[in-house]
């Protein structure tokens, strides 16, 4: 029985070393991924905050030339 015990033992630890290389290897891609968006945010190119907006890039046009309606 030992044989046999020793075996199963180890496909389940080899099972679990897998899963936590699965688990480790997902984590470090929120990481980075996190990381990569924190990055994007600090230099303005990230989703949540364009670099310039309408209102920066748009020039204002001073009201007195603009032609009165009639």
């Amino acid at each position: 029985m030992a044989p046999h015990y020793e075996e199963r033992h180890s496909v389940v630890k080899t099972r679990r070393q897998q899963e936590d290389q699965r688990r480790m290897a997902f984590r470090r891609a929120i990481e980075d991924r996190c990381e990569q968006r924190q990055l994007l945010a600090e230099i303005g190119d990230g989703p949540g905050e364009p670099a310039l907006n309408y209102w920066q890039a748009a020039p204002a046009t001073p009201r007195r030339n603009a032609q009165p309606a009639r």
